[in-house]
């Protein structure tokens, strides 16, 4: 389609997720693109195309989301039942905006995403979604995994597709994976960097030959594009000289060139050297050494090129291997996590911790106005879903702001990810600070969010048996003082799904100097070895005293860097939703137009084929001109025209081509009825024969009874004669004068009538035998007792004998 319908094919866009037109990635992409790219009122990415004649700007999610609707229509199409969840694979160094905005257009159509996975889960779930949708393929497939106790086996996954290079390391266990080692990536890298550098070289070589410019002209451009891709996958696995020969190029122009191997990889030297980086900052952040990975797995088509499979070998020392599919391990490992997910599918359990691939800090401001404080809640690789909770003391609201601690090491603009406003805070009735527990998250689709908040007041006794009230030990040192740093906050973490485990209080960073109060701490389990100690060496402290406390939710104002309102995000699925409905009429309007291009050849066909004998020649010559008429109307005029005009048109056609088609159809099939009925009626009039020469298989039918059926067979045979005399009278290209249809109810009648007849039973005649006493099992018939007993004891239905019951009836006479 892209040659066809360059400006209006739209390709390479999910790199635009999340990002404002005029952020420098995209404008340098903007050059590369056959279609075009405008801004959108909110600044956003658009693309501008033409649908159903009219010109139109949609935005990237738009787009995304018509690619999710085709998927999901196949998906339903195979499936033969309504599809509402799924799992998508993003690249790993995605940040929370281009994450968000691939969500908002599932959204779109209407797919509840059950999670956004990294494409190296992805590929460990088959490398971890794409770090970790292939990851946990690999997992669940490879049997001869350590246990859980064992030091796990760390594989190293290595992925180059078509536009970026993403490494990751993971650790091994039965039923257990762990993508928290480390992942390193190069998102500008990828194959078609590959493609470029062929197509430059070749630009080059055929304006000097054929002094044309293929980058003058888009549709040029986009064929040398396809050639050369096909080059370098011949390239792979050929090392010698590989010709392009490309016909009517530019202004009728064949154009032709070649090249090997050797060239491609001295072509190409800068890429490769640029694939060792990822790999060194792999191996760094996670402190392992070449010896410690077990083995090398690579995805994604550009591992196909020798030359990269030969250096990431030689960086590890070992082979690579090739267990997972290089094309569909992400989507695979994707599917795997939607039926872990799902509860219609019953799965091996398998433990997935997937990684944040970027540092992340909270910022917000002191009471002091001077003064700011700054904490990392999740580290560089830190596990993924996690929860922390932060607390604070404040008298009043107050304002965080989350982003990323390394601006240099995310491929995105802006480090900001939001600012989240903490509600309603107040200051307790004595004046002194409020407790504020502020809880922290990074989700399952790797998207960092301020979850919860909320606000620790004490509660007096006589409030103390309310619900939801807490009861905490506090010491006079608990809370810290007035002239303490704001900075000093608590921090406790817990994993996805799990209670608070883990509290560190008071921690800093290295602009807050350290607090003269001692930290204070929750929810800690004492040392049970110190605290024994001490009774012993110590008298009893006194009973500290227990005060009632209760948590009140606070409201979270969050103002994040890229979020579609709502207002937008229903206009986009009310848009959607219209599009899906004018693809259901244009597809019924196109099986119109088809139906009417399949019965003009069809036809045609079979006028100078097996339907020639069965029409006349004049109407021969009126229906193929008017065949020939309709095809050139279908290619004219009639090329896009509504429903209803093709579907009166094919009616059309078939007024004249439906008598010639029933002619041949009658001819085919009325032979075959009435050779079916003469032995029919052969049949009945043999029975009738052996009746009148008293055969004893008939001698017990009503003579009255016989008479209908001889009756009946001679006036079939009669209008049968008629029938056939009639049709002999008339030629292949007239209407039959009798029909399949009317020979086939004759034939109905005529088994109605004479079948119930010839196939009554004959009467049972069986020998007395001496009555038993009553009280005894006893076999008995029909003439051994009277009229009243048959009446009560014979097994019969309205007068009438079963077939079957003509043997002798054993009943008790009980």
């Amino acid at each position: 389609q892209q040659i066809t319908h360059a400006h209006n094919t739209v390709s390479n866009f999910k790199r635009f997720h999340g990002r404002a037109f005029n952020d420098p990635f995209v404008q340098k992409e903007k050059e590369k693109l056959s279609y075009d790219l405008v801004p959108m009122k909110n600044g956003g990415v658009g693309v501008k195309v033409m649908y159903m004649d009219e010109e139109h700007i949609f935005s990237v999610e738009q787009i995304s989301a018509m690619l999710l609707t085709k998927l999901k229509e196949t998906a339903e199409s195979n499936l033969k039942k309504p599809v509402t969840d799924c799992v998508i694979s993003v690249p790993s160094f995605f940040t929370d905006a281009e994450r968000r905005s691939v969500l908002d257009a599932a959204q779109i159509v209407g797919l509840n995403c059950l999670r956004l996975m990294n494409d190296m889960t992805a590929e460990v779930t088959l490398i971890i979604s794409f770090f970790f949708a292939v990851a946990l393929n690999y997992g669940i497939y490879k049997q001869d995994l350590p246990a859980p106790e064992e030091k796990p086996r760390i594989v190293v996954f290595v992925d180059m597709g078509h536009s970026a290079f993403q490494v990751s390391a993971c650790a091994f266990n039965k039923s257990k994976l762990k993508v928290v080692l480390g992942t390193a990536f190069d998102p500008f890298l990828g194959g078609r960097n590959f493609d470029a550098k062929l197509v430059d070289y070749f630009c080059a070589e055929i304006k000097t030959k054929y002094k044309l410019d293929p980058k003058l002209k888009v549709r040029a451009l986009l064929r040398l594009y396809q050639e050369c891709e096909k080059l370098k996958k011949l390239m792979s696995s050929n090392s010698t000289d590989i010709p392009l020969n490309i016909e009517c190029f530019m202004n009728d122009t064949d154009v032709s060139g070649k090249m090997n191997r050797s060239q491609f990889e001295e072509l190409c030297a800068d890429l490769l050297q640029r694939i060792e980086m990822p790999l060194l900052s792999l191996m760094e952040q996670t402190q392992l050494k070449v010896e410690d990975v077990t083995a090398v797995e690579i995805v994604g088509g550009a591992t196909r090129i020798p030359a990269v499979k030969e250096r990431i070998a030689k960086f590890f020392g070992k082979d690579v291997s090739t267990t997972l599919n290089a094309d569909e391990a992400i989507a695979r490992g994707c599917a795997l996590q939607c039926a872990i997910l799902s509860p219609a599918f019953k799965v091996r359990e398998f433990s997935v911790t997937d990684a944040t691939p970027f540092p992340i800090s909270l910022l917000w401001n002191t009471e002091a106005e001077d003064t700011e404080g700054v904490h990392e809640v999740f580290s560089r690789n830190h596990a993924a879903p996690f929860s922390k909770v932060l607390t604070f003391y404040r008298k009043g609201p107050f304002e965080l702001e989350a982003f990323y601690s390394d601006p240099i090491g995310v491929p995105y603009p802006e480090t900001k990810i939001g600012r989240y406003v903490i509600q309603n805070v107040a200051a307790q009735k004595d004046g002194e600070k409020s407790k504020v527990k502020v809880k922290v998250r990074v989700n399952t689709h790797g998207i960092f969010s301020v979850s919860t908040a909320s606000m620790v007041e004490p509660v007096k006794s006589e409030d103390s048996e309310d619900v939801g009230v807490e009861t905490e030990v506090e010491t006079q040192d608990q809370r810290p003082a007035e002239n303490s740093n704001d900075k000093n906050i608590q921090q406790e973490n817990s994993e996805a799904g799990t209670q608070s485990q883990v509290q560190t209080d008071g921690q800093q960073t290295s602009q807050s100097p350290p607090s003269s109060e001692p930290p204070s701490e929750e929810n800690k389990t004492p040392d049970v070895k110190k605290t024994n100690e001490k009774k012993g060496d110590q008298p009893p402290e006194a009973k500290k005293p227990k005060i009632k406390v209760k948590n009140v939710e606070l409201p979270i104002e969050a103002n994040l860097v890229w979020q579609l309102g709502k207002d937008l995000l229903n206009m986009y699925i009310e848009t959607e939703g219209k599009m899906i409905m004018q693809d259901k009429l244009e597809k019924e309007r196109n099986d119109a137009k088809n139906a009417v291009e399949e019965y003009v050849y069809e036809f045609r066909d079979k006028l100078s084929g097996p339907y020639e004998k069965f029409v006349c020649e004049k109407d021969l010559q009126s229906f193929s001109a008017l065949l020939t008429e309709t095809e050139g109307w279908l290619y004219e005029e009639g090329e896009d025209e509504a429903k209803q005009v093709y579907v009166d048109k094919l009616e059309d056609l078939k007024k004249l081509g439906t008598p010639i088609e029933m002619r041949y159809q009658e001819a085919e099939e009325r032979p075959k009825v009435l050779e079916e009925l003469g032995h029919r009626l052969q049949y009945y009039a043999t029975i009738a024969g052996e009746f009148r020469n008293k055969d004893e298989k008939y001698i017990h039918i009503d003579e009255m009874e016989m008479m209908k059926v001889e009756k009946c067979v001679s006036e079939v045979v009669e209008w049968m004669n008629n029938a056939v005399s009639a049709q002999a009278k008339k030629s292949l290209d007239q209407d039959p004068a009798v029909r399949s249809s009317e020979i086939k109810a004759k034939l109905q009648e005529l088994n109605n009538v004479c079948e119930p007849i010839v196939t009554q039973p004959k009467p049972k005649v069986d020998s007395p035998k001496e009555e038993n006493p009553l009280n005894e099992r006893s076999d008995y018939k029909t003439e051994d007792m009277g009229e009243d007993d048959k009446n009560s004891e014979m097994p019969q239905q309205n007068g009438e004998c079963h077939p079957s019951d003509q043997s002798t009836v054993n009943m008790d006479l009980d």
